[in-house]
């Protein structure tokens, strides 16, 4: 379980990337959220709740992480996007993608970090 949650880990850090910088380039075109970015957001927040539900399973079966800060920087993760979404009230202009692409390479940086805590 534990090689599991390390792949999908991989798999998170590259996703949010990939996310930043897709949001990045939509805001230095001038254009706004897109339907296949939403999608793409959801894939990515499903991604992150199916990480933490298996850093939950291994956590009841006693393999903790090094660090229990790693608690922290998973609930960030898993909050971020959603919260962006409150915040923005689901707008979808060039503004909103913008702040989608920083809070995309800032998920990026908590998951890198989340996976330098979680080593054993």
């Amino acid at each position: 379980m534990e090689f599991i949650h390390a792949r999908v880990a991989v798999s998170a850090v590259i996703f949010a990337f990939a996310l930043g910088a897709w949001g990045t380039w939509s805001y230095l075109r001038g254009q706004g959220v897109s339907p296949s970015y939403w999608g793409a957001l959801v894939v990515g927040e499903i991604l992150m709740l199916v990480q933490g539900a298996i850093g939950v399973l291994l956590a009841l079966t006693g393999a903790l992480p090094r660090d229990l800060l790693h608690f922290l920087y998973g609930v960030l993760v898993a909050l971020s996007w959603p919260s962006v979404y409150v915040y923005t009230n689901a707008r979808t202009g060039r503004t909103e993608a913008g702040i989608y692409a920083v809070v995309s390479f800032f998920v990026f940086g908590l998951a890198l970090r989340a996976m330098m805590t979680g080593a054993r």
